[in-house]
């Protein structure tokens, strides 16, 4: 590495343009215009990013004759859709070891549900002609600390006995996948993860909506929720949709169905990009299976390669703000990317002169069990689907399903789901919410530091089932 990116790896930084990387794409589409007036459909949506597009999608799938429509505050996957690392998981549960943990009894059924709502995720983008960079890599997750070889050996036992198939990797196994002197062992899972570019996987799914006949309102913040007859009306800025049903897919935002806000918090997660490795620079990593990657800290890096060989780096700085605020003003944090950077180039010694191109954060909507949970209002005419805690690309498909099922009144293994059928915990109001939220923060980063050792609030917080995450 040079002197100077030793030294002071915020020099990788100077040049970066302060703006999500995938969205900084010429072809970025133009937005829809904004709903004036009146509108009447048999459904409305709330919200354009993968959840409510998939709900739209599904609904036209399920029933062409369904009359659809979807409006968006700002453009469709503006936010978490179109900034998220592009990871997109089989895992409902936000990973194989928080399932076991929660619902261990119906564990093999949410794993087989999950496999096929990949593949037909892929059916999908086939189907639709949706060209978002997928590629179905599998995930490496890696252990730099010695306390994590045990876990991961632990993990894939695990695994194995709910009749998966993970490759647990010793030291000079993993460095011949990726190459870092932090790697200390891996676990290779091949099948249930794909790598996508995340906005223009929203902006296929947007156009498949177009085509199938749903009408899409972009800049049309919904500000109230209302029954309205037999049916609901959503009023936006400068109009309304009064439908027979509706499905809200507003995820880290303030829910129109009040009494669920506190089951969520916005958190912020940040990431950016380098410019792209030569050949000879990528011949240094290695990485020639593409593995989506992560490490196996309690405050964790996600990271991948782009289709043009950047590697985009995220993820371990995830950051609450007092009183669940949410701002722009945010989605920019030099002290995270430096601390990022920091940890890019300990990670990847090897990668000397490499320059970061983009830097960005928005918010994920994190709840404390780190999965999503689902719920009916107004005598199930509204339905809802919140809590992906950052592993939404594939579950929201997923939770549009069990959102039209509920709306349709429909019984099926989804819904019978005990992951389904219950909610988590809810936050504390404030000041206990941030102080919650702080202590245990520092407790995940002791935890790091001491071998994996988790301090008795970590410990109390486990045995209640609660948690902190992005």
């Amino acid at each position: 590495m040079s002197q100077a990116t030793a030294a002071d790896p915020a020099r990788a930084l100077v040049h970066a343009e302060p703006v999500p990387f995938w969205l900084d794409d010429p072809a970025r589409p133009a937005a829809f215009p904004a709903l004036a007036g009146d509108e009447h459909a048999d459904l409305a949506v709330v919200g354009g990013g993968y959840c409510g597009l998939w709900t739209a999608l599904l609904a036209k799938e399920r029933d062409p004759g369904r009359d659809v429509v979807l409006v968006e505050a700002r453009e469709a996957g503006w936010a978490a859709s179109g900034r998220n690392g592009g990871f997109c998981s089989s895992s409902l549960t936000h990973g194989f070891g928080n399932g076991l943990a929660r619902w261990p009894a119906e564990l093999a059924e949410l794993e087989r549900l999950g496999l096929r709502n990949l593949d037909e995720i892929e059916d999908t983008l086939r189907r639709h002609g949706i060209d978002c960079d997928w590629e179905r890599t599998g995930e490496l997750n890696v252990a730099t600390r010695p306390h994590q070889v045990r876990e991961l050996r632990e993990e894939a036992e695990a695994m194995r006995r709910h009749g998966l198939s993970p490759e647990f990797l010793d030291t000079a196994q993993v460095r011949a996948e990726v190459d870092s002197p932090t790697y200390l062992a891996g676990l290779l899972d091949r099948d249930r993860t794909a790598l996508v570019n995340p906005a223009r996987l929203a902006w296929g799914l947007r156009d498949a909506c177009v085509r199938l006949g749903v009408r899409i309102y972009e800049r049309t913040p919904a500000t109230s929720l209302a029954p309205h007859g037999a049916g609901m009306v959503v009023t936006t800025a400068y109009g309304r949709v009064v439908a027979r049903r509706v499905a809200l897919a507003t995820n880290a935002f303030p829910s129109l169905v009040h009494r669920v806000r506190p089951y969520v918090v916005p958190v912020y997660d940040y990431a950016m990009v380098t410019e792209p490795l030569t050949d000879a620079q990528l011949a240094t990593v290695g990485w020639r299976n593409r593995h989506g990657m992560a490490d196996s800290g309690s405050q964790f890096h996600y990271y991948r390669l782009t289709a043009d060989n950047r590697i985009l780096w995220g993820g371990y700085d995830a950051v609450y703000h007092y009183g669940s605020r949410v701002s722009a003003d945010l989605d920019q944090r030099p002290d995270t990317f430096r601390v990022l950077a920091g940890n890019f180039f300990r990670t990847f010694p090897q990668l000397e002169g490499v320059r970061f191109t983009h830097t960005w954060g928005g918010v994920i909507d994190t709840c404390t069990r780190f999965s999503a949970f689902f719920g009916t209002a107004a005598q199930g005419r509204a339905a809802y689907a919140l809590g992906f805690t950052g592993l939404g690309v594939g579950a929201t498909r997923f939770a549009a399903q069990v959102i039209l099922d509920r709306l349709d009144g429909l019984d099926t293994p989804r819904t019978r789901l005990a992951m389904v059928r219950t909610k988590p915990v809810p936050f504390p109001p404030e000041p206990l919410r941030w102080l919650g939220i702080e202590l245990t923060r520092r407790s995940m980063a002791a935890a790091d530091r001491n071998g994996g050792r988790r301090n008795l609030w970590l410990r109390t917080m486990d045995t209640l089932g609660l948690g902190f995450d992005s």
